[in-house]
Formats: C-alpha cells, structure tokens, sequence
C-alpha cells in the first residue's frame, strides 16, 4: 500500500500485526469484548431495531457474536482490514467499499484509532448509513495508557536517552463531538469512561499490547531494536511512580463512545438564534 506523505501510521504494519495477532486472539481480546458489551448496552438503550448493520474493524467478529438471538439488529455485516480475523469482508477502513444509502446502523469497536484520515473515514461512513441511520463507536481516548506515556517520557530525561515515537495520538474526548459535526452527523452525543487493569509490571503490559496487534504502528518510529536497558528503565519508571502496594503496576485504558445520526427531517431540530421567546434579563432577576 502507498503511503501518503501526510499519513502518520503504516496501515502496512497496522495490518501485519493484525494478521499475526488473530493467530492467539481469543487470550487478548478482554478489551475489545468488554468494549463490544458496552455498546451492545448503548444499541439496547434506543428504542429501534435496525435491520441491516455494518461493524468496521470487527476483528473476530466479536460484536455479531454478543447481538446474535437479539432484535436490535436483525443482520450484520462485519468486515475487518485482517484477513486473517476472517471477517465477511476484507477492507480497509480508510477505503470503504460499500454503496451510499445501504445501512441502517454502522458500529466500529476499537479499530478507527489507526485511521489516517478519521473525519473522512466518518464521512464514507456518513454516506453509506440510510437517512436517520445511527452511526456508534468506541474509541481508544487520549487519557489510554497514561501511565505508560509519561514512563516513557520519564524514562528519557532520567537516562538520556532519545525520545522516539511510541505510542499513537488518540482522540480527546472534547474534540469528538465537533468531529462529528463536521463530518456531517446530526444529535452527536459523546460519553467516556475508564477502566483501569492491573499487571504484574510493565513488560507483562507491553505483552498484552502485542497481543493485541496494537504496538507501534508510526511510520516516524525508529526502525531498530529497543534496547533492554531502555525498556527496563521505563519499567522501573513505571513502577516507581506508579506501583500499587501489592506490586502490581495499573494500566488506564479510556473508551470514548461517539455516537450520531444521518441528518433525517424527522429529527429534532436545534431552534434558530433569536428565535427565542424568554427574556434572558427577566429570568434572571
């Protein structure tokens, strides 16, 4: 695949790393089914069945799995940028292949955060949902392994040694609202939380990010080795400044759920400016 001279993240790499992942999946996936159960909740929350659905990034197709014998959604369609997860269909998210006007609800569970271009992947998105079809995903937020970002950081300016691309930008919870917005979505509603699990350091961390298909992909990271005294010494950092009394190390890890609908003249409407009828002076007197 050619990459632009724009793009931050090699979808090359993205993808063999996915690739080799699906081989021992089902021993890392604790984040991505605890993700998939969350929005199953929000999907239960609205008052709708959808008949036809699409999961970008479905990995092994884990969100069908946990809608199956329910009636929120009577079909869905799971794709993935690995063959190897062996979803329905290979594609990759920043090229979507699928005719306008076709879907009713659209999901993605942790996969649109190593899209090069987000606010035109959700604009493809945007115009293969139905009018009034609903768009929801969960993303990875920026306060995601904080505590390993400052290790890493830490660790650099305590030993002096060069600060290379590690870890990946990630969406900030106040910004995914107005991407939305700008990316066409009408009634936009964002929500985060976070659940913190606890490792026995920080290489038992680093092995489970492996795992999960999900170490560097930056196409500006140094293309050598780390040194084992490199990562011991953010190891150490880690532990330092973060250890819990039992030992162990803990990990944050944000989901950021954005959710939205194809504009549809049904919605509610937000009111025109200066069409309101209550004197701002009188109620506050």
């Amino acid at each position: 695949m050619t990459q632009n001279s724009n793009n931050i993240f090699d979808r090359d790499l993205l993808r063999l790393r996915r690739n080799r992942s699906a081989n021992d999946w089902d021993n890392y996936n604790f984040l991505k089914r605890e993700a998939v159960e969350r929005l199953a909740d929000c999907l239960a929350d609205i008052a709708r069945t959808f008949d036809l659905g699409l999961d970008i990034g479905s990995h092994k197709s884990e969100l069908a799995e946990i809608l199956r014998g329910k009636n929120q959604v009577k079909s869905i369609i799971s794709c993935d940028f690995s063959e190897a997860m062996k979803p329905q269909v290979v594609c990759d998210e920043e090229f979507l292949p699928f005719a306008p006007d076709i879907f009713d609800v659209i999901t993605s569970v942790l996969s649109l955060h190593h899209v090069n271009d987000l606010p035109g992947t959700l604009v493809q998105i945007q115009q293969c949902l139905k009018s009034d079809g609903l768009f929801i995903a969960i993303l990875p937020g920026a306060n995601t392994l904080k505590e390993l970002r400052e290790s890493i950081t830490g660790a650099a300016i305590k030993h002096g040694f060069a600060l290379s691309p590690r870890l990946s930008p990630l969406v900030e919870v106040r910004d995914a609202g107005a991407l939305l917005q700008r990316t066409g979505f009408a009634l936009p509603v964002i929500n985060s939380e976070t659940i913190t699990v606890n490792y026995d350091n920080a290489f038992a961390l680093m092995k489970d990010l492996r795992g999960m298909g999900e170490s560097n992909v930056l196409l500006k990271q140094h293309r050598y080795f780390t040194p084992r005294e490199v990562m011991s010494a953010i190891a150490e950092y880690y532990h330092e400044h973060f250890g819990l009394p039992d030992g162990s190390v803990p990990a944050t890890f944000e989901f950021i759920t954005m959710t939205g609908w194809k504009p549809h003249h049904s919605q509610q409407q937000a009111a025109e400016r200066g069409t309101g009828k209550i004197n701002l002076k009188q109620a506050l007197e």
